[in-house]
C-alpha cells in the first residue's frame, strides 16, 4: 500500500458514523464582526467621509472564530500546529454531526392547534392546507420547549431580575395611588396624540405591540416616528435612550432615512442585528424607554431549531421578548410581515402572545394610511389613526372625515345620480360618495363596484316593489369613489337615492347627506352613532341631512342650527322630500 506524501498537510478526524465530513482551509474563515449599537447624530456626521471601502469597528474583546467555539486550554503542540503556516488545521474541520431525537408535530398557523400527525385540514378550525410542520428537539440537542424555549432563558437572559415567590395581591393595593398619566408613557405632539390615542391613551410599560401591514406601507417610518417621540421625552419625562433594531437595514440605511425625515434626536440609538441574545444583551446595558425590533421575522434565537422566520423561531422570539417586556418593563414594539392572505406571518398564536396587535392599511395609490386596532389588552380597539404619507414621513390629517370625498363639479352646483353616506370605521365616521347610473336598453343588466352584490340587488328590488320605480328594463351601474368598500347597512338609503337620483334625471342638490337602513318593506330604519355621524355632517358644512323619521325628534334638540334634518318613515317619502320640482 502506497503512502500518502505531504501527510501531515492534511488532517482530518475520523468520524465513525455515517456523517458528511466537510474540510474547510483556514483561509475560509474569517472573524466575526460584532457592532455596536450607534447613536444617529454620529450616524449623521459619518455620512460625509463615508468611502465604499469603509469597515465597521470591531469589538476586540468579543472576537471570536466563525462557528468554532475557543478553548480555554490548549496543549503547547496544538498551540504550535495552529500558529503554523500549514494549510489545514484541526480545529477547522467542521462535521455535520447526527443530532438527537427530534419530536415533529404538525401545527395550524390560522389557529395554532396540534396534531401528532398530518392532516388535510384543521380538525379544530376546519380549514384546509394551514397544517405547518413543527420540529421540538430533545433536552440533548437544542432548547426550544413547546412552551417557551425556558432554556434560552437561563442562556441568554441570565441577567434579568427574578421575580421571586409571586403572592395574591389585593386590587385596592395594586392600583392605589397609580394615576394614568403616571403608568402611562405619553406622546407629545398631533402625531403623538394620533398614535397615543390608538394604542388607548398612551404607551403602556413593559408592554409587547405588533405592527403588521403590506410591504412598503410605512410600518418602519412610522416606528422610527414613534421612536423620536420617545427619545426627545416630554413635560413629564426627560430625554431618554430609544433603541431601534433592525434586521433589514444597515444604520447607515436607517440614518438616511431618519435625514430625510428631519429627526435629529441625540437619546435614538441604531443597532443592525439579527441575534435576539445579542439585541437583548445590548438593550440591557443601554437601558433604553423603548425597543423596536424591526422585524420579528428576521431575528433568530441559537439554541432554537430552524432558520429566522420560521414557525419555531418566530414564537420561541416572540415568547423571549415578552419575557423581556415584562420583566423589564420596557415596551417593545415589533414589525410583522403579512402575507397574501393580509396576515401577519408566521403562526396564529404569535397574535396571542403580544398585548397589541395594530395593522397599517392603505389603498395602493392613495397617501394615506389608516392604523387600525386589532387587539389592545390596554384599550379599546374601535380606535382609528388616519395619516397621509409625505416626503418627510406621515403625518395627521387634520380633516379625517372628509378624505373621501372626490372634487365636485365646479361649474354646476348639482350632479345627478350622486349621493352621500355616512358610515362609520371604528370610533371614526367618514362621508363616502356613491354614484349610480341608469342606462336604458343597456347589454349589461347590473354591475356593481365597492358595494355588496347582494345588497345592491334587495335595494334595486325594494324600489321597483315598494317605491314603484320601473327600473327593471335598465342595465344599472352603482360605484363607490375613490375605490372605496361600503359595507355598512347604514349607506342603504344613500344607494337608493342616488338610484332615484338617475332614474328620474333629477339631480341632488350638494350639502345633502343620507343616513339609513332599507328594510324589505321600503322602510327606513336607524342605525347606530346616529349623533356622531349628524354631528360630522354638520362640520363638514352640509346643510341637509336624511334620517330616519323614528330619530328626527332627538337629532333636532341636539342644537345643530347649521343643519336641517329630514326624516323619512318610507322610500316614498324620501323620493317626495328630496325629488320635489
Amino acid at each position: 500500500m502506497s503512502t500518502i506524501p505531504n501527510m501531515n498537510r492534511l488532517r482530518c478526524f475520523f468520524y465513525t458514523r455515517a456523517n458528511s465530513l466537510l474540510l474547510l482551509p483556514r483561509s475560509s474563515f474569517s472573524p466575526a464582526v460584532h457592532l455596536r449599537f450607534r447613536r444617529l447624530s454620529s450616524v449623521f456626521d459619518s455620512f460625509p467621509n463615508q468611502s465604499p471601502n469603509s469597515t465597521p469597528d470591531v469589538d476586540s474583546k468579543t472576537k471570536t472564530t466563525c462557528g468554532i467555539a475557543s478553548r480555554a486550554e490548549d496543549k503547547p503542540e496544538e498551540k504550535h500546529r495552529r500558529s503554523g503556516s500549514r494549510g489545514w488545521d484541526p480545529g477547522e474541520v467542521v462535521m455535520n454531526k447526527k443530532k438527537g431525537k427530534v419530536k415533529t408535530s404538525w401545527v395550524c398557523e390560522s389557529c395554532g392547534h396540534s396534531e401528532g400527525q398530518w392532516w388535510g385540514s384543521c380538525r379544530a378550525c376546519n380549514k384546509v392546507g394551514t397544517m405547518r410542520r413543527f420540529s421540538e428537539g430533545s433536552s440533548e440537542s437544542l432548547v426550544s420547549g413547546g412552551g417557551g424555549g425556558g432554556g434560552s432563558e437561563g442562556a441568554g437572559l441570565a441577567w434579568l431580575p427574578e421575580q421571586g415567590v409571586a403572592q395574591p395581591l389585593k386590587l385596592s393595593s395594586v392600583i392605589d395611588g397609580i394615576t394614568h398619566q403616571q403608568w402611562r408613557i405619553s406622546l407629545p405632539g398631533l402625531f403623538g396624540n394620533e398614535v397615543g390615542r390608538v394604542l388607548g391613551g398612551g404607551l403602556a410599560p413593559g408592554s409587547l405591540i405588533l405592527i403588521g401591514g403590506d410591504p412598503g406601507i410605512g410600518k418602519s417610518t412610522l416606528l422610527l416616528q414613534i421612536a423620536a417621540i420617545i427619545a426627545d421625552g416630554n413635560d413629564l419625562a426627560q430625554p431618554a435612550p430609544v433603541l431601534y433594531v433592525s434586521g433589514e437595514e444597515s444604520v447607515d440605511q436607517i440614518g438616511s432615512r431618519a435625514d430625510r425625515m428631519k429627526i435629529e434626536t441625540d437619546e435614538l440609538y441604531l443597532f443592525s442585528s439579527s441575534d435576539l441574545q445579542d439585541i437583548l444583551t445590548k438593550a440591557h446595558r443601554l437601558s433604553p424607554r423603548a425597543l423596536i425590533i424591526d422585524s420579528i421575522q428576521t431575528v433568530y434565537l441559537k439554541e432554537v431549531t430552524g432558520s429566522a422566520g420560521g414557525l419555531t423561531q418566530v414564537k420561541e422570539c416572540t415568547s423571549t421578548l415578552l419575557r423581556f417586556a415584562k420583566k423589564s418593563n420596557i415596551p417593545v414594539f415589533l414589525v410583522g410581515h403579512v402575507t397574501k392572505a393580509g396576515d401577519i406571518a408566521g403562526p396564529r398564536v404569535l397574535e396571542h402572545i403580544v398585548d397589541v396587535v395594530l395593522y397599517m392599511e392603505g389603498e395602493e395609490h392613495s397617501t394615506y394610511r389608516l392604523l387600525r386596532s386589532v387587539k389592545n389588552r390596554f384599550g379599546s380597539t374601535d380606535e382609528l389613526g388616519v395619516f397621509e404619507m409625505s416626503q418627510s414621513g406621515l403625518e395627521v390629517v387634520s380633516n379625517a372625515s372628509g378624505i373621501y370625498l372626490s372634487q365636485q363639479n365646479t361649474e354646476s352646483d348639482v350632479l345627478a345620480g350622486l349621493a352621500v353616506a355616512v358610515v362609520m370605521d371604528g370610533s371614526r365616521s367618514f362621508l363616502i360618495e356613491v354614484q349610480a347610473l341608469c342606462a336604458t336598453g343597456s347589454t349589461v343588466s347590473r354591475h356593481v363596484n365597492g358595494v355588496q352584490a347582494s345588497r345592491a340587488d334587495m335595494i334595486i328590488a325594494v324600489l321597483m316593489k315598494q317605491a314603484g320605480l320601473r327600473i327593471q328594463e335598465s342595465g344599472i351601474f352603482l360605484n363607490v369613489a375613490n375605490g372605496m368598500a361600503l359595507s355598512e347597512t347604514a349607506g342603504d338609503l344613500a344607494i337608493a337615492a342616488a338610484i332615484c337620483s338617475s332614474f328620474l334625471e333629477f339631480p341632488i342638490p350638494h350639502g345633502v347627506a343620507f343616513i339609513g337602513e332599507i328594510g324589505l318593506g321600503g322602510e327606513i330604519r336607524t342605525v347606530p352613532r346616529m349623533e356622531k355621524r349628524v354631528s360630522t355632517v354638520a362640520k363638514l358644512g352640509f346643510t341637509k341631512c336624511v334620517v330616519p323619521k323614528s330619530v328626527e325628534k332627538s337629532l333636532t334638540s341636539l342644537g345643530l342650527k347649521e343643519i336641517e334634518i329630514i326624516g323619512c318613515k318610507n322610500l316614498k317619502e324620501l323620493i317626495n322630500s328630496v325629488f320635489r320640482g
